[in-house]
């Protein structure tokens, strides 16, 4: 039987049990997916609005409507943004129907839903929790950051330029939601600059930078590692149909020979992210435990590379 028969005899069988463990596997994301959008809340209500800054990307636009309508019509409503942002993702979630997969975008309208609702009822203190201002920025910008990214690795997303990032991710590779998010704010930045003074720009510039930093950390999916792993087992057809049949990733295989000893030994080559790492490693441990694995994280990949980011 060869390597290509014995695959797809896995593969069939995968994909009849993979219903019931693949749908628990999702259930089991959501708390992460609240979590994050708390922390995300938290941050943005309890330390930046009160600084009267400016989040970026589709929120921060979405403050930026919310002042000018505030200054010049009275609204009994206190905080328009939330609801504002929940109508500027539509046209978002109307892309990532087509080009997401279907539990993503259910995933992100519950954390879209979710974050409109906790921006709207979280009070915002009339006082900033801590005296100097670029504290409550770097406070606001990693928890903001991490909750986003908690989210982006739960296989969410919180709409706005997040959502097109992820967009941009599946079918163009070449990016990361960090620096979409950049390119966004400064725009909105620049707005900031001629409607109001340049503290407000510079101080809001901070956070979103720390915000894109914090983000793209957390979210491990969107982080390259190149892994190779150097066994001395004598058949790794096992090896390679467990990594290939579980994470459905390709290998690259040589042999070769350790100058010291003379040993003969088997050196496989896999390009993952950083997500799915513990799990390869998990993998190879498992069948031989004496295993030497290098990991390399950050590369960059040029050509075909699927990125599994729901």
């Amino acid at each position: 039987m060869t390597m290509k028969s014995v695959m797809q005899e896995v593969n069939e069988k995968e994909r009849r049990v993979a219903a019931s463990p693949e749908l628990e596997k999702e259930l089991k994301r959501i708390p992460g997916i609240l979590i994050g959008v708390l922390i995300y809340s938290l941050g943005i209500n309890l330390f930046l609005r009160p600084l009267n800054l400016y989040s970026g990307g589709f929120m921060g636009f979405a403050q930026l409507i919310d002042t000018l309508l505030q200054s010049h019509i009275r609204l009994h409503i206190p905080d328009l943004s939330g609801i504002l942002y929940y109508i500027m993702n539509i046209p978002g979630l109307i892309l990532a129907y087509r080009y997401m997969s279907r539990r993503f975008v259910v995933k992100t309208v519950l954390t879209v839903t979710l974050m409109t609702v906790l921006l709207t009822v979280i009070p915002i203190p009339e006082e900033t929790i801590l005296l100097e201002p670029i504290g409550n920025c770097l406070i606001a910008g990693i928890m903001a950051g991490a909750g986003i990214g908690l989210v982006l690795r739960m296989g969410a997303c919180d709409g706005g330029m997040d959502l097109i990032g992820m967009i941009l991710i599946q079918t163009k590779g070449n990016t990361s939601v960090g620096k979409a998010n950049i390119f966004c704010n400064c725009i909105l930045y620049t707005i900031c600059l001629i409607l109001f003074d340049m503290q407000v720009a510079i101080y809001s510039l901070i956070y979103s930078v720390i915000n894109s930093m914090a983000c793209d950390r957390v979210h491990t999916q969107n982080i390259n590692a190149q892994v190779m792993i150097i066994t001395k087992v004598e058949d790794v057809t096992r090896l390679e149909i467990e990594i290939m049949g579980q994470m459905h990733r390709g290998l690259t295989k040589w042999e070769a020979k350790g100058s010291y000893t003379g040993d003969t030994a088997t050196i496989l080559m896999a390009v993952v992210s950083k997500y799915e790492v513990a799990q390869l490693k998990t993998i190879v441990h498992g069948i031989d435990p004496h295993a030497f694995v290098m990991i390399d994280e950050d590369v960059d990949v040029d050509g075909h590379f699927l990125k599994k980011l729901t």
